[in-house]
């Protein structure tokens, strides 16, 4: 790809990209002077936050930048079929014809492939899935874009924000609680990413950004199609999971609610469509309640009524997390209940008996969920359910392991050669077939917690 960026035109300044992330500070060399002729630009303003964003996304460094993190995230190819290489090719050919189109507004971006992911209660999410070179472009939007829209937006919000994350929104929801709002009004948009109003979205981004060419560019990724099946729809709404732009129009449109609520004094947070306000009464709840409804219905977005309530804020799930009240009053994180089965579900998924293979694979395919999961929920302040959580996990790998062994004489033999006593592995051998009853107690005095450390199985206490 550094072939590729040869081929582009020389940056009017530096961007300095923070964790591979959109841009949060651009910095420029030349910031003081007039407009300059560059080889094969044309004119380029020197700062993307004065205007000319769409020539400031196209300058060299800032492309090198956004094809590093379009790169690193991997991802599938869209609907030319084109992998990251393969679309790698196409740019060293066609990128002077294809920057021209976009700096003449004649652009047109493929439709977006459309995926459908399984969630652990079985139900399906939709992921619409740019080309790689859709998403080197959106990526370079989002880097100069990022830094001028995102300090416009509500300190409340934390979600797909530098700087920021879920524990942040989390640790603010806590704070409320342990300050006396024990009451949440939990607001569940309605299928929202497939309901943006493009109407509205763009004339919220106007009120932003003033580039025609960007506003224009963002409105065609809004109008591309979805694929699916080898046939393509026409979408008139909704802007698909899955783009690098998605997050940051998401936060656009929905920090008009933000704005109205704070300007109302409420304490409250939000992470992308998840919005918990917190108060200290029923009756309060249900006059904010109210309100978001009508700021939504402005925006022609609607509350899933069935998923969202205004009750006690403690063990109300938000972002995975649940609250409680430990000794002393002092308000705890807890990992939600639905959390929690979601982790044991997909641990039978990586863990099914059938897949044939040995323990120390098993052990290898669970460990990156494991760290992540545990990453995540790290602030839990429950240890024994972090206690259960191994114990349950280490009784699943043990009933694994005797059913790979399967035959008694095999789970003897190896047994034996792990150093149990006879008396052990003939007890655990004769009942061979009882995978689950058979593989704690006995068991647990070979196949130790200091056997799966060995593994390189993590441990959740």
């Amino acid at each position: 790809m550094s072939k590729v960026m040869r081929q582009m035109p020389e940056q009017s300044g530096r961007v300095g990209v923070a964790h591979g992330e959109a841009v949060r500070d651009p910095i420029s060399d030349e910031t003081c002077d007039p407009l300059h002729e560059h080889r094969d630009t044309g004119s380029v303003k020197s700062m993307a936050g004065t205007g000319g964003l769409l020539e400031s996304a196209l300058t060299r460094q800032n492309l090198q930048a956004a094809w590093k993190r379009v790169k690193a995230n991997k991802g599938a190819a869209g609907v030319d079929g084109l992998d990251i290489e393969q679309t790698a090719q196409v740019i060293r050919q066609s990128w002077p014809d294809i920057r021209q189109s976009l700096l003449a507004g004649q652009y047109r971006p493929s439709a977006v492939r459309k995926v459908m992911i399984p969630k652990p209660d079985g139900s399906q999410r939709e992921l619409g899935i740019p080309t790689v070179l859709d998403r080197l472009i959106q990526q370079a939007l989002l880097q100069v874009l990022q830094p001028q829209i995102d300090p416009t937006f509500s300190e409340h919000s934390h979600g797909f924000r530098p700087g920021r994350r879920a524990h942040d929104a989390v640790k603010a929801a806590r704070g409320y609680v342990q300050s006396g709002k024990r009451v949440v009004v939990d607001v569940d948009l309605a299928k929202f990413f497939d309901r943006v109003n493009h109407d509205i979205l763009i004339d919220r981004l106007r009120k932003r950004i003033e580039d025609v060419g960007v506003i224009r560019l963002i409105r065609a990724y809004l109008n591309a199609g979805i694929m699916a099946g080898g046939v393509e729809s026409e979408r008139h709404m909704g802007t698909p999971q899955g783009g690098p732009l998605s997050p940051l129009l998401a936060n656009v449109l929905l920090d008009e609610v933000d704005q109205a609520l704070e300007a109302r004094g409420y304490s409250f947070a939000r992470y992308a469509d998840d919005c918990n306000v917190y108060v200290g009464s029923h009756k309060a709840g249900q006059r904010v309640m109210a309100l978001l409804g009508k700021l939504y219905a402005g925006l022609k977005l609607q509350i899933n009524e069935a998923k969202s309530a205004v009750t006690s804020a403690l063990g109300r799930k938000f972002l995975g997390y649940a609250l409680w009240v430990a000794k002393g009053r002092e308000v705890k994180y807890a990992v939600a209940h639905k959390a929690l089965d979601n982790f044991k579900a997909r641990i039978r998924q990586l863990t099914r008996r059938s897949g044939g293979r040995s323990i120390t694979q098993v052990v290898e395919k669970l460990r990156p969920y494991v760290l992540g999961w545990k990453a995540y929920f790290g602030m839990a302040q429950t240890p024994k359910v972090w206690r259960e959580l191994d114990e349950w996990l280490r009784h699943r790998l043990r009933a694994i392991q005797l059913k790979h062994w399967k035959r008694p004489n095999t789970i003897y033999r190896e047994l034996k050669a792990l150093g149990a006593n006879d008396n052990v592995a003939k007890r655990v051998a004769a009942n061979s077939r009882r995978w689950w009853r058979n593989s704690a107690k006995l068991l647990n005095s070979v196949l130790t917690i200091a056997y799966f450390d060995n593994l390189g199985l993590p441990r959740l206490s």
